[in-house]
């Protein structure tokens, strides 16, 4: 999917990665990042944002939790939106600031008490029960909570596994009840997803669910409540800033941008931010047909993974669809015209859409491309634990 573009705006990267595969200092299924580009992305976002006065909080489940990278991105997005706790607890001791924490999954309950103690800027709430149980515990530490509503998303908007919100049709019932507990105040308001990239063009669009968090907010304000926000993730990136402050938005919520792989930058090398990933394997066995099977581990479902490029012989070899049913021990490329243009050992190098906490991969952070001296700073699992 990225393939054109990393080969294009960031080679350097694919030589790296290439030769730190060849050397041994990294294995198969790894995620190669370039902290260099991950910054500069961040600087950009964090400067656009304020010519829009808009706020940002940064996401990074689909770069696993990476301290590293976390480190580099809070020079210039200081806060983030955590999507569960376990992300949170990463970013927290990586020393970012919590922006907003429950923002896709919501903290359990007996995680609540740790969490709120950071004094996270807001808690994203779906319902009555949670909301209840945010006030309880900040009431118990002393404080008042600011909290976001999330509402439900309009028919069919909503992914699979990621239910949950308060119906616009009861917002009413639901704030008179939240007006009614000690701990928390009404912040603001949230929908996912608010902007999506149009398949064809790859160019943002609000979805009807911005519609939702804009309704809901006037339906706020007239009940007398100020100042408040509007978050509306997914897809926020230098072309999506404009779109969400003309909207009305407050917040953005910066992901794949950060490492220039929104849909838009597969089909607009020109983006600005620079693509600062790839995807190393290599070819673990030759099919009787010719086909190589390369180590898996990586190979998100939703990829819409196109081709491999192996650098020793600098064939691209296209990569066969795989059920998203199946676990990933392999994945098949096309048979090579030349038969030794792919053997056993070959670095395969990929470049595609992933979110690396929900594979089994290894990240590999490189410093320095920018500056043409490239050094490996570490590698970690795909939850951003340190491995030795």
């Amino acid at each position: 999917m990225f393939l054109d573009t990393v080969l294009t705006r960031n080679p350097e990267l694919v030589d790296t990665a290439a030769a730190l595969h060849h050397s041994g200092e990294i294995p198969p299924d790894t995620y190669v990042m370039d902290l260099d580009a991950v910054e500069a992305n961040a600087e950009l976002l964090a400067a656009e944002a304020e010519r829009f006065g808009l706020t940002l909080w940064f996401v990074v489940k689909q770069f696993g939790r990476n301290p590293e990278l976390i480190k580099a991105i809070t020079q210039h997005i200081p806060k983030y939106a955590a999507i569960d706790p376990p992300e949170a607890r990463i970013l927290h001791a990586a020393g970012a600031q919590a922006g907003n924490v429950g923002h896709l999954v919501q903290i359990p309950s007996r995680a609540l008490e740790e969490i709120l103690a950071w004094r996270p800027e807001t808690v994203t709430v779906y319902d009555v029960a949670n909301t209840r149980a945010v006030s309880a515990t900040a009431e118990r530490l002393g404080f008042i909570q600011d909290i976001i509503v999330r509402l439900e998303g309009a028919p069919g908007s909503v992914y699979p596994g990621q239910e949950g919100g308060v119906p616009l049709g009861q917002l009413d019932t639901f704030v008179t009840e939240v007006e009614q507990l000690p701990g928390v105040r009404i912040a603001g308001v949230t929908a996912f997803p608010c902007v999506l990239c149009d398949p064809a063009s790859g160019r943002p669009q609000p979805t009807p669910n911005f519609d939702l968090a804009l309704s809901a907010r006037e339906m706020l304000a007239a009940r007398g409540h100020t100042h408040l926000k509007l978050s509306a993730p997914s897809a926020t990136s230098m072309a999506s800033l404009p779109l969400l402050a003309e909207l009305g938005a407050t917040h953005g919520e910066p992901g794949h941008s950060l490492t220039g792989t929104t849909p838009l930058h597969a089909v607009d090398p020109s983006q600005p931010e620079q693509p600062a990933y790839v995807y190393i394997s290599e070819v673990a066995h030759t099919l009787a047909d010719g086909r190589p099977a390369v180590h898996g581990g990586g190979f998100y479902p939703r990829a819409r993974i196109k081709d491999a490029y192996l650098p020793r012989s600098g064939v691209r070899l296209a990569v066969h669809d795989a059920p998203a049913e199946n676990i990933d021990y392999y994945r098949l490329l096309e048979a090579p015209a030349t038969p030794n243009d792919a053997g056993l050992g070959d670095t395969a190098v990929f470049a595609f859409r992933t979110q690396i906490f929900v594979t089994r991969s290894n990240v590999a952070v490189v410093a320095g491309l920018s500056s043409g001296t490239p050094r490996l700073r570490g590698l970690y699992d795909a939850l951003g634990r340190a491995l030795d």
